[in-house]
Protein backbone atom coordinates (compact mmCIF):
# COMPACT_ATOMS: atom_id res chain seq x y z
CA UNK A 1 0.00 0.00 0.00
CA UNK A 2 2.63 2.16 0.77
CA UNK A 3 6.51 2.09 -0.44
CA UNK A 4 9.09 3.76 0.22
CA UNK A 5 12.64 4.07 -1.21
CA UNK A 6 15.90 5.40 -0.41
CA UNK A 7 14.12 9.00 0.54
CA UNK A 8 16.29 11.64 1.32
CA UNK A 9 15.80 15.41 2.84
CA UNK A 10 17.87 18.02 2.72
CA UNK A 11 17.32 21.18 5.04
CA UNK A 12 20.75 23.48 3.36
CA UNK A 13 23.39 21.22 5.32
CA UNK A 14 21.39 19.39 7.40
CA UNK A 15 20.20 15.50 6.39
CA UNK A 16 16.73 15.64 7.85
CA UNK A 17 15.76 12.47 6.46
CA UNK A 18 18.89 9.86 5.60
CA UNK A 19 18.51 7.31 2.80
CA UNK A 20 15.10 5.79 4.55
CA UNK A 21 13.41 2.37 2.86
CA UNK A 22 10.35 0.62 4.14
CA UNK A 23 7.19 -0.33 3.21
CA UNK A 24 3.57 -0.76 4.74
CA UNK A 25 1.03 -3.33 3.94
CA UNK A 26 -2.71 -3.24 3.60
CA UNK A 27 -4.66 -2.80 7.07
CA UNK A 28 -0.80 -2.62 9.01
CA UNK A 29 -0.53 0.15 11.22
CA UNK A 30 3.23 1.28 11.41
CA UNK A 31 4.35 3.07 14.48
CA UNK A 32 7.57 5.84 13.89
CA UNK A 33 8.97 6.48 16.93
CA UNK A 34 11.94 8.28 17.79
CA UNK A 35 13.08 11.66 19.57
CA UNK A 36 11.57 14.89 18.97
CA UNK A 37 14.06 16.22 15.49
CA UNK A 38 14.15 12.49 14.47
CA UNK A 39 12.84 13.38 10.81
CA UNK A 40 9.11 11.67 11.83
CA UNK A 41 7.34 14.76 10.62
CA UNK A 42 9.28 15.62 7.77
CA UNK A 43 8.88 12.08 6.49
CA UNK A 44 5.12 11.79 7.10
CA UNK A 45 4.84 15.36 5.15
CA UNK A 46 6.72 14.02 1.77
CA UNK A 47 4.67 11.02 2.13
CA UNK A 48 1.74 13.34 2.17
CA UNK A 49 2.64 15.14 -0.69
CA UNK A 50 3.05 18.00 1.42
CA UNK A 51 6.44 18.36 0.79
CA UNK A 52 9.32 17.76 -1.94
CA UNK A 53 11.65 15.10 -1.15
CA UNK A 54 15.22 15.90 -2.00
CA UNK A 55 15.66 12.27 -3.95
CA UNK A 56 14.10 8.72 -3.78
CA UNK A 57 10.33 7.67 -4.73
CA UNK A 58 7.23 7.11 -2.87
CA UNK A 59 4.50 5.25 -3.57
CA UNK A 60 0.78 5.39 -2.45
CA UNK A 61 -1.60 2.29 -3.43
CA UNK A 62 0.59 2.34 -6.74
CA UNK A 63 0.53 6.04 -7.42
CA UNK A 64 4.17 7.83 -7.36
CA UNK A 65 3.93 10.85 -4.57
CA UNK A 66 5.85 13.06 -6.94
CA UNK A 67 4.57 12.54 -10.34
CA UNK A 68 0.99 11.66 -9.25
CA UNK A 69 0.32 13.77 -6.30
CA UNK A 70 -3.31 14.55 -6.60
CA UNK A 71 -3.68 10.91 -7.02
CA UNK A 72 -1.75 10.22 -4.28
CA UNK A 73 -3.98 13.34 -1.62
CA UNK A 74 -6.83 11.60 -2.80
CA UNK A 75 -6.48 7.92 -1.22
CA UNK A 76 -4.52 9.86 2.29
CA UNK A 77 -6.23 11.56 5.10
CA UNK A 78 -3.89 13.31 7.33
CA UNK A 79 -3.76 14.67 10.69
CA UNK A 80 -0.99 16.63 11.14
CA UNK A 81 0.04 17.63 15.06
CA UNK A 82 -2.19 20.58 14.76
CA UNK A 83 -5.40 19.89 13.67
CA UNK A 84 -6.16 21.90 10.59
CA UNK A 85 -9.17 23.39 12.60
CA UNK A 86 -11.29 27.04 12.30
CA UNK A 87 -12.68 27.13 15.85
CA UNK A 88 -15.08 29.93 14.98
CA UNK A 89 -17.14 27.37 12.74
CA UNK A 90 -19.85 24.76 13.59
CA UNK A 91 -18.07 21.25 13.16
CA UNK A 92 -20.88 20.28 10.99
CA UNK A 93 -19.73 23.26 8.31
CA UNK A 94 -16.46 22.33 9.02
CA UNK A 95 -16.53 19.04 8.15
CA UNK A 96 -18.72 20.24 4.70
CA UNK A 97 -15.97 22.50 3.90
CA UNK A 98 -12.90 20.31 3.96
CA UNK A 99 -16.11 17.23 2.01
CA UNK A 100 -15.69 19.91 -0.62
CA UNK A 101 -12.24 20.04 -0.73
CA UNK A 102 -11.59 16.50 -1.30
CA UNK A 103 -14.22 16.32 -3.84
CA UNK A 104 -17.21 14.30 -2.19
CA UNK A 105 -20.14 14.70 -4.25
CA UNK A 106 -22.25 17.31 -3.56
CA UNK A 107 -25.55 14.77 -2.76
CA UNK A 108 -23.34 12.98 -0.63
CA UNK A 109 -21.65 15.58 1.68
CA UNK A 110 -24.73 14.95 4.60
CA UNK A 111 -24.55 11.00 4.75
CA UNK A 112 -20.32 11.11 4.48
CA UNK A 113 -20.36 13.56 7.38
CA UNK A 114 -22.94 11.42 9.03
CA UNK A 115 -20.84 8.80 8.57
CA UNK A 116 -17.73 9.81 9.84
CA UNK A 117 -19.70 11.61 13.24
CA UNK A 118 -20.89 8.51 14.02
CA UNK A 119 -17.45 6.18 13.47
CA UNK A 120 -15.88 9.23 15.52
CA UNK A 121 -18.55 9.51 17.53
CA UNK A 122 -19.12 13.52 17.23
CA UNK A 123 -22.48 13.56 16.08
CA UNK A 124 -23.89 14.76 19.83
CA UNK A 125 -21.38 17.95 18.69
CA UNK A 126 -21.76 18.52 15.17
CA UNK A 127 -24.19 21.70 15.39
CA UNK A 128 -21.55 23.34 18.18
CA UNK A 129 -18.62 26.04 17.72
CA UNK A 130 -15.24 23.84 17.27
CA UNK A 131 -13.49 26.49 19.34
CA UNK A 132 -15.73 25.29 22.63
CA UNK A 133 -15.08 22.00 22.16
CA UNK A 134 -12.86 20.19 24.77
CA UNK A 135 -9.56 19.09 23.40
CA UNK A 136 -10.55 15.86 22.78
CA UNK A 137 -13.38 16.41 21.01
CA UNK A 138 -11.04 18.90 18.92
CA UNK A 139 -9.05 16.32 18.23
CA UNK A 140 -11.69 14.06 17.02
CA UNK A 141 -12.85 16.47 14.82
CA UNK A 142 -9.27 16.27 12.91
CA UNK A 143 -10.00 12.74 12.62
CA UNK A 144 -13.04 13.15 10.95
CA UNK A 145 -11.75 15.15 8.47
CA UNK A 146 -8.87 13.12 8.00
CA UNK A 147 -11.45 10.23 7.32
CA UNK A 148 -13.96 11.85 4.71
CA UNK A 149 -14.02 10.29 1.22
CA UNK A 150 -13.13 7.40 3.01
CA UNK A 151 -9.19 7.30 1.91
CA UNK A 152 -7.25 3.75 1.94
CA UNK A 153 -4.78 5.20 3.99
CA UNK A 154 -4.23 7.56 7.04
CA UNK A 155 -1.24 9.26 8.26
CA UNK A 156 -1.30 10.77 11.85
CA UNK A 157 1.47 12.72 13.50
CA UNK A 158 1.37 13.11 17.18
CA UNK A 159 -2.58 11.84 17.19
CA UNK A 160 -2.14 12.16 21.34
CA UNK A 161 -0.53 15.20 21.79
CA UNK A 162 -1.72 16.89 24.88
CA UNK A 163 -4.29 14.76 25.58
CA UNK A 164 -5.26 13.75 29.14
CA UNK A 165 -5.21 9.81 30.33
CA UNK A 166 -8.73 9.47 29.61
CA UNK A 167 -8.02 11.04 25.91
CA UNK A 168 -5.41 9.11 25.03
CA UNK A 169 -7.08 5.83 25.62
CA UNK A 170 -10.19 6.65 23.48
CA UNK A 171 -7.23 7.95 20.52
CA UNK A 172 -5.57 4.64 21.23
CA UNK A 173 -9.23 2.68 20.63
CA UNK A 174 -10.45 5.14 17.55
CA UNK A 175 -6.84 4.44 15.90
CA UNK A 176 -7.17 0.71 16.40
CA UNK A 177 -10.97 0.38 14.58
CA UNK A 178 -9.62 2.49 11.79
CA UNK A 179 -7.09 -0.51 11.37
CA UNK A 180 -9.85 -2.89 9.76
CA UNK A 181 -10.70 -0.66 7.24
CA UNK A 182 -7.19 1.48 6.25
CA UNK A 183 -3.53 1.40 6.46
CA UNK A 184 -2.14 3.71 8.93
CA UNK A 185 0.86 5.16 9.89
CA UNK A 186 1.09 7.53 13.23
CA UNK A 187 4.10 9.05 14.39
CA UNK A 188 5.12 9.68 18.14
CA UNK A 189 7.83 10.07 20.46
CA UNK A 190 5.42 8.20 23.73
CA UNK A 191 6.63 4.83 24.49
CA UNK A 192 3.66 3.28 25.25
CA UNK A 193 1.58 4.35 22.29
CA UNK A 194 3.47 2.33 19.76
CA UNK A 195 3.46 -1.18 22.04
CA UNK A 196 -0.39 -0.82 22.58
CA UNK A 197 -1.46 0.68 18.81
CA UNK A 198 1.16 -0.35 16.49
CA UNK A 199 1.87 -3.79 14.46
CA UNK A 200 5.35 -2.69 13.47
CA UNK A 201 7.56 0.10 14.74
CA UNK A 202 9.78 1.85 12.79
CA UNK A 203 12.75 3.71 14.60
CA UNK A 204 14.01 6.61 13.84
CA UNK A 205 17.29 8.81 14.98
CA UNK A 206 18.70 11.86 13.32
CA UNK A 207 16.92 11.06 10.46
CA UNK A 208 18.09 7.39 9.84
CA UNK A 209 15.86 4.27 10.20
CA UNK A 210 17.52 2.68 12.60
CA UNK A 211 15.43 -0.37 13.01
CA UNK A 212 12.01 -2.04 11.95
CA UNK A 213 10.13 -4.63 13.08
CA UNK A 214 7.17 -6.02 14.91
CA UNK A 215 7.64 -4.74 19.09
CA UNK A 216 8.01 -8.64 19.93
CA UNK A 217 10.85 -9.17 17.38
CA UNK A 218 12.91 -6.33 18.23
CA UNK A 219 12.57 -7.67 22.24
CA UNK A 220 13.81 -10.78 21.16
CA UNK A 221 16.25 -9.79 18.56
CA UNK A 222 18.36 -7.38 20.72
CA UNK A 223 17.77 -9.17 24.03
CA UNK A 224 21.52 -10.45 25.00
CA UNK A 225 20.20 -12.61 28.17
CA UNK A 226 16.86 -13.62 29.68
CA UNK A 227 16.41 -12.73 33.52
CA UNK A 228 13.77 -14.32 36.11
CA UNK A 229 12.93 -12.19 39.14
CA UNK A 230 11.46 -14.51 42.07
CA UNK A 231 11.20 -13.34 46.03
CA UNK A 232 12.00 -16.30 48.01
CA UNK A 233 11.05 -16.81 52.16
CA UNK A 234 14.30 -19.01 53.10
CA UNK A 235 18.09 -18.20 54.03
CA UNK A 236 19.38 -15.58 51.73
CA UNK A 237 22.72 -17.05 51.69
CA UNK A 238 21.84 -20.90 50.87
CA UNK A 239 19.12 -19.57 48.49
CA UNK A 240 21.61 -17.92 46.54
CA UNK A 241 23.87 -20.28 46.39
CA UNK A 242 21.55 -23.06 45.35
CA UNK A 243 20.51 -20.63 42.46
CA UNK A 244 24.51 -19.99 41.88
CA UNK A 245 24.47 -23.84 40.79
CA UNK A 246 21.81 -23.98 38.37
CA UNK A 247 23.11 -24.41 34.43
CA UNK A 248 23.42 -21.14 32.40
CA UNK A 249 22.96 -18.62 35.38
CA UNK A 250 25.27 -15.98 34.52
CA UNK A 251 24.41 -13.36 37.26
CA UNK A 252 22.60 -13.18 40.77
CA UNK A 253 21.28 -9.96 42.19
CA UNK A 254 19.79 -10.23 45.74
CA UNK A 255 17.88 -7.68 47.25
CA UNK A 256 16.71 -8.54 50.72
CA UNK A 257 13.26 -7.49 51.99
CA UNK A 258 12.12 -5.83 55.75
CA UNK A 259 10.81 -9.39 56.51
CA UNK A 260 13.65 -12.04 57.92
CA UNK A 261 14.85 -14.47 55.50
CA UNK A 262 12.85 -12.64 52.60
CA UNK A 263 14.64 -11.51 49.65
CA UNK A 264 14.12 -11.08 45.51
CA UNK A 265 16.55 -12.42 43.87
CA UNK A 266 16.77 -11.36 39.70
CA UNK A 267 18.83 -13.91 37.72
CA UNK A 268 20.44 -13.88 34.40
CA UNK A 269 20.98 -16.62 32.08
CA UNK A 270 22.02 -17.13 28.45
CA UNK A 271 19.50 -15.67 25.96
CA UNK A 272 17.11 -18.34 24.64
CA UNK A 273 17.10 -20.09 28.14
CA UNK A 274 13.93 -20.07 30.14
CA UNK A 275 15.54 -21.44 34.03
CA UNK A 276 11.30 -21.05 35.95
CA UNK A 277 10.88 -24.65 36.36
CA UNK A 278 14.23 -25.11 37.70
CA UNK A 279 14.05 -22.37 39.68
CA UNK A 280 10.78 -23.24 41.09
CA UNK A 281 11.67 -26.98 41.73
CA UNK A 282 15.16 -26.01 43.30
CA UNK A 283 12.98 -23.52 45.72
CA UNK A 284 10.50 -26.39 46.65
CA UNK A 285 13.31 -29.09 46.93
CA UNK A 286 14.71 -27.23 50.04
CA UNK A 287 11.13 -26.47 51.47
CA UNK A 288 11.63 -22.71 50.91
CA UNK A 289 8.59 -20.51 50.20
CA UNK A 290 8.13 -19.14 46.85
CA UNK A 291 6.43 -16.23 47.07
CA UNK A 292 6.81 -14.97 43.39
CA UNK A 293 8.42 -15.52 40.36
CA UNK A 294 8.08 -14.63 36.85
CA UNK A 295 10.40 -13.51 33.72
CA UNK A 296 11.56 -10.13 32.57
CA UNK A 297 12.44 -9.05 29.08
CA UNK A 298 13.28 -5.68 27.60
CA UNK A 299 10.57 -3.41 27.64
CA UNK A 300 9.81 -0.98 24.44
CA UNK A 301 11.89 2.16 26.18
CA UNK A 302 15.14 -0.21 26.25
CA UNK A 303 14.92 -1.32 23.06
CA UNK A 304 14.60 2.46 22.52
CA UNK A 305 17.82 3.57 24.14
CA UNK A 306 19.85 0.99 23.45
CA UNK A 307 18.81 1.45 19.43
CA UNK A 308 18.85 5.25 19.52
CA UNK A 309 22.37 5.54 21.66
CA UNK A 310 24.48 2.44 19.93
CA UNK A 311 22.89 1.98 16.60
CA UNK A 312 26.81 0.55 15.44
CA UNK A 313 25.67 -2.50 18.00
CA UNK A 314 22.42 -3.41 16.73
CA UNK A 315 22.96 -2.46 12.43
Amino acid sequence: MIEVKNLVKHYGSVRAVDDISFSVEKGEILGFLGPNAAGKTTTMRIITGYMPATSGTVRVAGYDVFEDSLEVKRRIGYLPETPPLYFDMRVRDYLKFVARIKGVEPKTIPVEIERVAERISITDVLDNHIGKLSKGYKQRVGFAQALLNNPPVLIFDEPTNGLDPRQIIEVREIIKSLSFDHTIILSTHILPEVSMTCNRVAIINEGKLVKIDTPDNLQTQLQGSEAVTLEVEGPIEEVQAAIQQLNQVTAITVQPSRKENVATYRVETAAGTDLRKELAATVVQNSWGLLGLKSEGLSLEDIFLRLTTKEEEVN
